[in-house]
């Protein structure tokens, strides 16, 4: 039995908003940071991401990743730069897509300054990346993969555990043990059936939980055909000589979009036509998916399925500019899935200004992103600059969604061994966290609490 020292929780992003997961574990001397990501959305959020960390970075002892998302890893290599030198603890799965995240990441950074100077629309002279690729192969260079439902001693009576969460490949709920006291972190939590990945298990006991809301205050829409909405919009399209964009993150949705073309396509609910990918990030991270990364987590029944007949790869920036004015109708699946940034923010340029074309968007889209813009009928969008006219058609597939719904996440409390005594409600828009938290209180039955950001708690 650890000594009764008391243990302190932090929450240092995803308070108030839906990214920047960043969460402070402190007993006695030890600090231990739970995920470490990125700001995304809005400009008045983004702008913390150059902020000074709220502690030093060099008194952090270990770093835990609950997977590889940028708002949950993205900031990892501005970390190391200021004096992070610890241990970065992460499944083999999510060690293999930071990785490619991260550099890919940092290329954008770079890439997004430079062009910031040459096009004279950055208010910073010169205009600086928030990070390099070499910050980022620095980054990669503390990965410590973990296995699965193993207890990992860090010290100090401080220990881990990582249980499969059924988000994206990797992903991972992180049980933290200090002293006497047990904390465990949903991550971002994947729905009961994954298209490809297995089923997650049940959650481990523990008195403290924080749990994210993403989709905190709504339901999945349950249907009878699926991907209907996005079927039609591929055949109307393509009907008037248009082209189907799909904003689509790199990791875990192109796969799943791949996947859905194929089914679609041997069924013959959508016209054969060109599919691109046009993601190098995303090309890589297939090759993850059915790599050995993936050994023990994908789903036996229904695999991983990729054979469209005209699959082509726009691998150089050449080969992606070129879609930007399409010969003839096709798909075109390109990152980011927000569409924050990117290849596809060059695509949107060209194509949103035609009303043949179609936007099919695949999933959540955060406050202050140009995709939640589209879905809330935008007639205009700011890009490098300039404002561009939204005439192509703009359409929701909202069952590409791997996050679990509000009365998942409930279930997934229902899971546990024995309820928890306190439950901290973060990574979600205010509505849907305060919404998910009533729910919490009348349906489980303990406390809910909607914590503030950098607001510090003790933990039992």
């Amino acid at each position: 039995m650890g000594e009764q020292i008391p243990v302190a929780l932090t929450f240092l992003g995803a308070a108030g908003t839906v990214t920047g997961s960043r969460f402070l574990v402190e007993r006695a001397s030890r600090r231990l940071l739970v995920d470490c990501g990125l700001y995304q959305g809005g400009r008045a959020w983004r702008r913390r991401n150059w902020a000074p960390f709220p502690v030093p970075p060099e008194t952090i002892d270990d770093v835990v990743l609950s997977h590889c998302h940028l708002d949950h890893c993205g900031y990892l290599p501005v970390l190391v730069r200021d004096g992070f030198d610890g241990p970065v603890r992460l499944s083999a799965g999510t060690a293999a897509l930071a990785g490619i995240v991260l550099r890919d990441s940092g290329h954008l950074h770079e890439r997004d300054a430079e062009v910031a100077r040459t096009a004279g629309w950055s208010r910073h002279d010169p205009p600086l990346p928030l990070y390099t690729v070499a910050d980022a192969e620095r980054a990669v260079e503390r990965f410590m993969p973990v296995g699965f439902d193993a207890d990992v001693d860090l010290g100090d009576d401080v220990a881990i555990r990582l249980v499969r969460a059924g988000h994206v490949l990797g992903s991972a709920s992180v049980l933290v043990t200090a002293g006497t006291s047990r904390v465990l972190f949903s991550g971002d939590l994947g729905r009961p059936h994954h298209p490809v990945l297995r089923p997650r298990p049940a959650p481990p006991a523990a008195r403290t939980v924080v749990i994210e809301s993403t989709y905190g205050d709504r339901e999945h829409p349950v249907t009878s055909r699926p991907h209907a909405a996005f079927a039609d919009a591929v055949r109307r399209t393509v009907d008037r000589g248009g082209s189907v964009l799909v904003p689509a993150f790199a990791v875990d949705r192109t796969e799943l979009v791949l996947h859905a073309l194929s089914t679609m396509m041997r069924a013959g609910e959508i016209p054969v036509v060109p599919v691109f990918v046009d993601s190098p990030m995303a090309l890589a991270a297939l090759d993850v998916y059915r790599g050995p990364a993936a050994a023990g987590e994908m789903r036996a029944d229904t695999p991983l399925r990729v054979d469209l007949p005209s699959l082509h790869a726009a691998r150089t920036p050449e080969e992606s500019m070129a879609l930007n004015s399409p010969e003839r109708p096709c798909i075109i699946v390109s990152a980011s899935g927000m569409a924050s940034g990117g290849r596809v923010v060059h695509h949107l340029r060209h194509l949103l200004p035609d009303r043949r074309h179609c936007v099919v968007l695949t999933g959540y889209q955060a406050v202050g992103t140009r995709g939640r813009a589209l879905l809330d009928g935008a007639r205009e969008l700011k890009m490098m600059g300039r404002y561009v006219p939204v005439r192509a058609e703009v359409v929701e597939d909202e069952e590409f969604s791997v996050h679990a719904d509000a009365s998942e996440l409930v279930a997934w409390l229902r899971q546990m061994p024995e309820p928890p005594e306190t439950v901290y409600v973060v990574h979600g828009e205010p509505g849907a966290a305060e919404s998910l938290a009533e729910r919490i209180r009348g349906e489980i039955g303990c406390v809910a609490v909607v914590p503030r950001l950098e607001e510090r708690v003790l933990v039992d």
